[in-house]
């Protein structure tokens, strides 16, 4: 059996309404923390663990789906900081060893690791990770600075990166 919580609130800034949907799903020796106003929809969980990620069931994601050991590892490979995972009630959600690191995905959202400090006004998710992130390059997130995978729905393109 996979239980999950809902944590939902509502938060605005100077520029736009924060949604904040964080859902937790409970397993035998793992709890996957899905915090979706954070995904890029980039797809990595899917593409990588797809029995665990699992995107045609509900619920979808299945803790149970694969080893601890190798959800850790996933998670810590996905680029947005939506993915995180608790062991014993401690939450993880940031990857200590990665050096500093901008790329700009294709037709999609710069990815940002290595714990580069965002200097910005607009108020980002508290429980969003500090150390991992993706930034909106497209213009059209409702979750600015942060990605929120809206780039996919208006056919963003960037010919040039």
């Amino acid at each position: 059996m996979i239980k999950f919580v809902t944590e939902n609130k509502t938060e605005s800034n100077e520029l736009s309404g924060i949604r904040k949907s964080k859902k937790s799903y409970v397993g035998s020796a793992i709890t996957i923390h899905n915090n979706r106003s954070l995904c890029s929809h980039a797809a990595h969980c899917v593409k990588k663990l797809s029995s665990v990620f699992r995107l045609n069931s509900r619920p979808w994601i299945n803790p149970n789906g694969a080893t601890k050991d190798e959800i850790i590892e996933s998670i810590r490979q996905y680029p947005s900081g939506a993915l995180s995972y608790s062991l014993e009630s401690i939450e993880f959600k940031d990857v200590e060893d990665r050096k500093p690191l901008i790329t700009v995905s294709n037709n999609g959202p710069y990815v940002v690791s290595g714990g580069i400090e965002l200097l910005n006004d607009t108020k980002i998710d508290d429980n969003a990770s500090k150390e991992h992130y993706t930034l909106c390059r497209c213009g059209a997130s409702k979750n600015k600075a942060v990605c929120d995978g809206t780039h996919i729905s208006i056919n963003f393109n960037d010919e040039i990166n």
